[in-house]
């Protein structure tokens, strides 16, 4: 899991190469001595690490008692994944410098990539926790994930994984691994939950969800109707049925599941008049239909119960601005915009309401903003929107006006 050694490498390079030249040569061969140390210090900034190594264990025989040369030397043997031996470089290096604080992390580290976790989990708490270093705290964050998944204490790796989110929330090897956790999590609960509960409806609830996101619609539907069959008030049941049968009919250019959807959102609505999603996907499937003044009333009643509904208020705009009405439709894509600044959609629709009322300079500034954000969107983005789509609202487009 430690996959930024050539970064802690460096690092180590300042914490613990610098000790001072006057401190080498205790034993006598001053000389000798320093021309070591030079060696050492010249191999490891450049990553040549036999070298470094070479260098550092000739310093430490000469040299015993200085702990920082074991430290360096306990880094070197960390770097080449010699691990038996960092940890005995790495121990004596506290043993002669209990303050070596980063040393104790190297070796709780070192411990937990030999798998010896339950050794390696107390000082990898006290890293995480308590170093001031972002990127120790870093490395030692990642290796309590894979400690404590190790021991099986899932609640912990959890726990861990949140805290991390946190920390860092834009690093994508944190991201990777704390979505790791999180599904590792999902999946032991939902093997829990039919081992204790194989026929329940909370199982067939969650089976179709599962299904769903997979795209495997036609056992998703099946499970939400076992749901239904159950419990046919069962609230947000009949909204999820929709947006899968809704998924079947776009796969399939289905008619009939695209009408069986809207059905399933109106009784939703009977069941729960509060489910904005609902009743956006009536406006919207509306709206496509041409039927604008309907479509209007089902975007507020979704934006009634859910003010800050960005898609909503783009999808009111768009019918506003089809019935000509574009000076009623501007307050909401202004809002649509304040409420998410990186949506191109709310951009485009802005400069054409703009353009229409006669705002020409405001017209310029909302198309420039727009062909920014089209410019600036990558694969990647492109790629992480495809797969969170699944379930979700349907997104507002720029060929939908």
């Amino acid at each position: 899991m430690v996959s930024s050694r050539a970064q802690v490498l460096l690092q180590f390079v300042v914490w613990f190469v610098l000790f001072n030249v006057y401190a080498v040569g205790q034993s006598g061969n001053v000389e000798l001595a320093e021309r070591y140390a030079q060696e050492a210090q010249s191999a490891l900034a450049a990553g040549r690490l036999p070298e470094a190594e070479s260098a550092y264990e000739k310093l430490r025989v000469l040299e015993p008692g200085i702990a920082e040369i074991h430290a360096n030397l306990g880094l070197v043997y960390f770097q080449e994944r010699k691990f038996d031996e960092a940890l005995l470089a790495l121990r004596q290096a506290l043993k002669l410098k209990p303050g070596l604080a980063k040393s104790e992390n190297l070796l709780a580290i070192s411990l937990s990539e030999m798998g010896r976790y339950t050794e390696a989990v107390p000082d990898l708490e006290k890293g995480f926790h308590r170093s001031t270093d972002p990127e120790m705290k870093r490395m030692c964050g990642l290796q309590l994930l894979r400690a404590y998944t190790g021991l099986h204490r899932d609640n912990k790796a959890v726990e861990i994984a949140s805290e991390l989110s946190l920390a860092y929330p834009d690093d994508p090897e944190i991201l990777y691994h704390v979505g790791k956790i999180y599904g590792n999590a999902a999946f032991l609960a939902m093997q829990q939950l039919a081992k204790v509960a194989p026929g329940s409806i909370w199982r067939h609830q969650a089976m179709a969800e599962a299904y769903e996101s997979q795209g495997s619609f036609d056992v998703a539907i099946s499970e939400y109707r076992q749901v239904l069959a159950s419990d046919p008030q069962r609230p947000g049941v009949h909204y999820r049925l929709g947006r899968t049968l809704l998924g079947r009919s776009r796969q399939t250019t289905s008619s009939e599941d695209a009408a069986e959807a809207l059905k399933e959102f109106r009784q939703e609505l009977e069941i729960d008049a509060t489910n904005a999603s609902a009743a956006y996907e009536i406006a919207e499937a509306q709206r496509n239909a041409g039927q604008f003044a309907e479509a209007q009333k089902f975007f507020e009643l979704a934006l009634k119960s859910y003010p800050d509904f960005e898609e909503a208020h783009l999808g009111l705009a768009a019918s506003l601005m089809s019935q000509s009405k574009p000076n009623l439709a501007l307050p909401h894509l202004q809002r649509a915009v304040k409420l998410n600044p990186e949506n191109e959609v709310s951009w485009y629709r802005l400069s054409q309401a703009q353009g229409i009322l006669g705002n020409a300079l405001e017209q310029q500034k909302a198309f420039a903003e727009f062909q920014r954000l089209r410019s600036q969107k990558s694969s990647r983005e492109e790629a992480g929107k495809q797969i969170l789509s699944s379930g979700e609202i349907t997104k507002q487009t720029i060929d939908k006006q």
